[in-house]
């Protein structure tokens, strides 16, 4: 899989993808991770990659020359590429929305800046646009890096099958049972007596209905 992220602030990268499943999946060449100065395809001698809006009003705008420019020298011609642009006005990002594009072969991640990006490069250069939650960020860098990490430890030999089935909203929408490890007692405090019996189909069992418990008390907490 290839990843292609347009950013105007490079060095923000610096780090997330160089540590831990990312650095591995990377070295073991199965995903291809590269970060992009939109700065390159400025049109102008300063390097100019947004502008004042039309009709007034605060911030700066990013230019849809310069954002298409970047789009077609990245395409690469008979393979299909998918391009998400990392707005607030997208739905929010889901693991089911991760699992399919794990599947893709190209992404194109637009991480936006000041005031937005002009509007026709959400109605004209990108095939869907997507939000990590309702409040606001400095820029698309940091969503850019969430929905990146969803996705690439979904990409087959990253982690072992096992811990992807078991994990958090891999099956709908619920939580992880709650996992317990040694001591036994701390402050008094105990780890549960079913989990020391070795009975796993009952194990199992309570596993499922804390796994539960925890997804309704969520739910009830977000609708309130």
């Amino acid at each position: 899989m290839k990843i292609d992220i347009l950013t105007i602030f490079p060095s923000m990268f610096t780090g997330p993808f160089d540590t831990s499943m990312l650095k591995k999946a990377q070295d073991n060449g199965i995903v291809k991770i590269n970060i992009h100065d939109l700065r390159q395809w400025a049109i102008d001698k300063h390097k100019s990659v947004d502008d004042k809006p039309y009709g007034g009003g605060p911030g700066m705008v990013l230019r849809v020359d310069v954002i298409y420019n970047a789009l077609e020298s990245l395409k690469k011609k008979g393979k299909k590429t998918k391009v998400i642009l990392l707005s607030p006005q997208g739905p929010v990002f889901t693991q089911k929305k991760a699992k399919e594009l794990a599947k893709i072969k190209h992404l194109i991640l637009l991480a936006g800046h000041y005031e937005g990006f002009d509007e026709r490069i959400h109605e004209y250069l990108v095939d869907e646009e997507l939000s990590i939650g309702n409040y606001v960020l400095t820029g698309g860098e940091i969503p850019a890096m969430v929905i990146t990490d969803a996705i690439v430890r979904l990409l087959p030999g990253v982690l072992k099958e096992e811990a992807k089935e078991n994990e958090s909203f891999a099956k709908g929408n619920n939580l992880d049972y709650p996992v317990y490890t040694r001591p036994e007692e701390f402050l008094g405090w105990k780890v549960p007596k079913i989990l020391l019996t070795g009975d796993h189909k009952k194990i199992s069992e309570w596993r499922k209905e804390k796994a539960k418990e925890k997804s309704i008390i969520k739910n009830i907490k977000y609708l309130k």
